[in-house]
């Protein structure tokens, strides 16, 4: 009798021990499951509406849902770090991802200017085809290599990047003289070439510059018009990429890249590649349609979003020559000329294979991404 007793007693404490075994793996891999990543990313853009800002959100959230306990932070207006300093902060594994722009990176890397300059991209689907070109995967391959940093793709600026002001800008007569932020100084040299006088500056501090007649005017995209919209109302732009030319690109640290679980990294890049930057390129397409129905104009003694006539942009142009690809060659490395000119042939061949028309991006259903846009300026408006 006391032997059964015995091992009654030794049965019931075994299950216990066994249950409290069970209860701290299930602990366990709850916990494991939980354990999402951080993400910081830093951009010089605006937030929402403006594409590139609502294409982070969606990041966030899309990144944040499909790795439970992830967490993304979203710094823009370079309130975190300028392009510059966000790709070294990534070569040092100080942050995990930036939303930048080529021209504004120059400053760390000369070679970033290979892909800037007007009136090269001149139709969308030529713009939409730059993550195929040589010299976009030698820069992807250049930022792997030298500053230890991921570049997943691009993505667009306005493709009606132009020149905002007070008064209307559309030859160089009207540039002369005035004090114009330029995005980078491969931009200087186009603004120069004008008459104007440039400076290279953050877009977080164009509102309060522009107030204070710090500066005369600005480029920037329609995204950005529609930001500053009150202090510049005369937007103009010398048709696609007439006036400006630079884009985007999405990175991301090596060393952080390297410490995520091969299942996170997977997904990230499919969050990436598959959903945000093709929604991006189709957002940007129709936040530029949407802006210039709002607020285009034919008259341009008046407020708003002109396009120039062919005649008029040629104006700009022939006084431009070669002034950015002179100034680009003349600040890089002389083995980066061939770069240069190797995306002019690249851009021209875009071109012509990519007539105004041709490309799926111009066939979005634009009413069909308007609840998205809607959706994100209700949420700032709540804020």
């Amino acid at each position: 009798m006391f032997g059964n007793r015995f091992i009654a007693e030794r049965a019931r404490k075994v299950g216990l021990l066994g249950g409290t075994v069970a209860l701290a793996a299930a602990v366990a891999t709850s916990s494991a499951m939980a354990q999402g990543v951080t993400i910081r990313i830093a951009s010089d853009t605006v937030g929402p509406p403006h594409p590139a800002g609502i294409a982070m959100q969606i990041m966030k959230e899309k990144v944040e849902a499909a790795i439970p306990g992830s967490k993304v932070r979203i710094y823009v207006s370079s309130s975190l770090y300028k392009n510059p300093e966000a790709v070294e902060a990534m070569t040092e594994g100080n942050l995990e991802m930036a939303w930048g722009q080529f021209g504004k990176t120059a400053i760390l890397d000369p070679y970033t200017n290979v892909v800037v300059g007007p009136m090269l991209l001149t139709t969308p689907g030529a713009i939409n085809a730059i993550d195929g070109f040589d010299t976009f995967k030698m820069l992807q391959k250049r930022f792997d290599k030298v500053h230890g940093v991921k570049i997943f793709g691009s993505a667009h600026l306005s493709f009606y990047m132009g020149a905002g002001s007070g008064s209307r800008l559309i030859s160089p007569a009207d540039f002369k003289g005035k004090k114009m932020r330029s995005m980078g100084p491969a931009e200087n040299a186009m603004l120069r070439a004008f008459g104007a006088n440039p400076t290279t500056m953050a877009f977080g501090d164009v509102p309060p510059a522009l107030e204070t007649k710090v500066i005369d005017g600005l480029l920037t995209s329609l995204g950005g018009f529609n930001k500053v919209k009150e202090q510049a109302p005369f937007y103009t732009v010398a048709g696609i990429n007439g006036i400006v030319g630079d884009y985007y690109y999405i990175a991301a640290s090596n060393k952080w890249w390297a410490k995520l679980k091969p299942e996170h990294q997977k997904i990230i890049q499919n969050i990436m590649v598959k959903d945000v930057l093709p929604w991006a390129k189709r957002a940007n397409y129709c936040n530029d349609k949407r802006l210039i129905d709002a607020y285009g104009t034919k008259d341009p003694s008046k407020p708003g979003i002109y396009i120039m006539k062919p005649a008029e942009a040629k104006v700009l142009a022939t006084k431009l020559g070669t002034a950015t690809s002179d100034w680009i060659k003349k600040n890089t490395p002389k083995e980066a000329d061939k770069w240069v000119d190797r995306f002019a042939e690249e851009a021209k061949a875009a071109v012509a294979a990519n007539p105004m028309g041709s490309s799926e991006l111009e066939k979005t259903d634009c009413k069909a991404m308007e609840p998205m846009f809607m959706k994100y300026v209700k949420k700032k408006k709540a804020k």
